[in-house]
């Protein structure tokens, strides 16, 4: 049985991986991770790549979080009959189990996965705008106390990049390595269940 994955731009590296991993039969179809920036835009988003993806593929899954849709994501995938993996947003499900913890240690949080690391730069400096008005780093970051990098790949080249994100920020620095975490996990019960 062939199966769409349609996954958020922000997690296609690593579901690409993991299809090789694991051999699954699964192509990944991606949708923009600029979407975040306007939630209400992913539903209509994934509903478009899932009704293109049905012409081709016995089975669609999506690989995204809600990422601040409010539930409409979930109330579109509900009408569609299709499947996402569990939980809110990538921090939740590549932390595993450890999200909760840490932001009970301090909702100051600013995280960063790998693609984040990655795109720190055009994401988040630009899209911001802190490039061109370089004040506007105190006004959206002076409530957060750290960055914490939840990072998929030992990677050192990754790490000095995420000890540039948060000079950029000015503040500390943590790292855990996550790996996939439930990315992999959740994954691989759904195609499973197949």
């Amino acid at each position: 049985m062939k199966t769409a994955l349609i996954a958020c731009g922000a997690l296609a590296r690593e579901v690409l991986a993991l299809t090789a991993r694991y051999g699954w039969e699964a192509d990944v179809l991606g949708v923009p991770s600029l979407l975040h920036n306007t939630p209400d835009l992913i539903p209509p988003a994934v509903r478009r790549r899932i009704r293109e993806a049905r012409e081709s593929y016995d089975r669609v899954i999506v690989v995204y979080g809600d990422c601040g849709t409010g539930g409409a994501l979930d109330d579109m995938l509900a009408a569609e009959g299709v499947d996402r993996i569990a939980g809110p947003h990538c921090y939740e499900i590549y932390a595993d189990g450890q999200f909760e913890r840490l932001m009970a240690e301090d909702l100051g949080t600013f995280f960063l996965t790998d693609y984040l690391v990655q795109s720190f730069d055009h994401l988040v400096i630009e899209n911001l705008g802190i490039d061109r008005f370089p004040g506007l780093r105190e006004d959206y970051f002076h409530n957060y106390n750290r960055v914490v990098y939840l990072a998929q790949r030992d990677d050192p080249e990754l790490k000095a990049r995420a000890r540039w994100a948060a000079d950029c920020l000015q503040l500390p620095l943590e790292i855990r390595q996550t790996g996939y975490g439930g990315l992999e996990t959740r994954l691989a019960e759904l195609i499973g269940n197949g």
